[in-house]
């Protein structure tokens, strides 16, 4: 599935960039996994903590303060800042809970924002994934937003 996806973007002439919080890199990792990725990545921040939220993709700390990081809008904040310095055509932000620990009623372990914007779209996925497992949720949202992408371009 990657290597489909980095040959449609490289066909398509799409540069692509993440932000990501709760999978720590593993988005980037997947794309320059293969080999022709430089052709296709930009660029991939890996905005954990945040404080990384605040000052990289300077997502409004009142936006934290009110909605959380792991939020539909904070994740907006984090691919609209994230195009702007970018540049790319894809740009890509994840934020969630992966857990086992760190859930609460409201935001349970499993949920998962996934932002794209491209040219003047803009979708923000809101996922549930049903497992405690840290690694599991992390794969398992790398697989979606690939599976995201490739459905945009």
């Amino acid at each position: 599935m990657i290597k489909n996806l980095i040959k449609k973007l490289i066909k398509k002439k799409l540069k692509i960039s993440f932000a990501e919080s709760c999978t720590g890199g593993m988005l980037a990792s997947s794309i320059t996994s293969i080999s022709g990725a430089s052709k296709v990545f930009n660029l991939g921040l890996v905005t954990y903590s945040n404080q990384a939220k605040i000052k990289i993709l300077r997502v409004n700390k009142s936006i934290i303060k009110n909605y959380g990081a792991v939020s539909a809008e904070c994740c907006k904040a984090m691919v609209i800042n994230l195009a702007k310095i970018s540049k790319a055509d894809i740009n890509v932000s994840v934020t969630g809970i992966a857990g086992p620990n760190g859930g609460t009623k409201n935001k349970p372990v499993g949920l998962v924002f996934i932002g794209v914007k491209k040219s003047n779209k803009l979708v923000i996925f809101k996922n549930l994934f049903k497992s405690k497992s840290r690694n599991f949720i992390q794969k398992a949202t790398v697989k979606k937003t690939l599976k995201i992408i490739n459905s945009l371009i």
